[in-house]
């Protein structure tokens, strides 16, 4: 049975990268989300391309969900009149409660801080503890180079070809909430302590 996600977390980057076709992705993607009436779960941040996606949500209309650890207030300031900020004790807390907030994943370009959160939901779908999708937005090919690690660990028998499916890739951000439509399996979620 299929259903449409109510709500999306959004991996990105709090950096705007060397091209503005990262920050106007990460806007276009907002205002889609607004448009389709899916509330936007991500980090908080005002900066980069977390916050265009953020400040692209609300200015259409959208609801957006910030969660940030308490030692990053400071840091990465977060993005004003969101829908609900929350902040919790740190970053495992911080991504246990962006799945628990989100019927799906999109991951936008970023560095170590999305690769970790993408890594971390990926183990947990590997291990069947969720079956959430998860949507690689391959903007200017920029994982490109993630694919072709996951082929690599597959040829070294590392992963098997079924994990291949963990992922869903799209060429840009007008495919992301198909995709996510397409892949959502309407089940009851693990008990989020399961993950734990």
């Amino acid at each position: 049975m299929m259903t449409s996600i109510q709500s999306l977390c959004v991996f990105c980057g709090a950096s705007q990268g060397n091209d503005p076709v990262f920050m106007e992705a990460g806007r276009a993607l907002g205002r889609l989300m607004a448009a389709a009436n899916v509330q936007l779960v991500f980090g908080a941040g005002g900066s980069g391309v977390m916050g265009a996606v953020s400040a692209g949500c609300l200015e259409a209309g959208g609801r957006a969900v910030g969660i940030i650890p308490q030692h990053l207030v400071e840091v990465e300031a977060a993005l004003p009149g969101l829908t609900e900020l929350i902040v919790v004790p740190d970053m495992h807390t911080r991504k246990r409660m962006m799945f628990e907030r989100s019927d799906a994943f999109c991951v936008l370009p970023g560095g170590f801080g999305t690769m970790d959160e993408t890594f971390e939901i990926l183990t947990w779908k590997q291990l069947s503890l969720h079956e959430k999708p998860v949507i690689l937005c391959n903007v200017k090919e920029y994982w490109k180079p993630f694919v072709q690690f996951a082929e690599s660990m597959l040829s070294h028998s590392f992963i098997r070809q079924r994990n291949m499916e963990l992922f869903t890739v799209v060429d840009g951000v007008e495919d992301v909430l198909a995709a996510a439509n397409r892949t959502v399996v309407a089940e009851a979620a693990p008990a989020a302590s399961a993950l734990f």
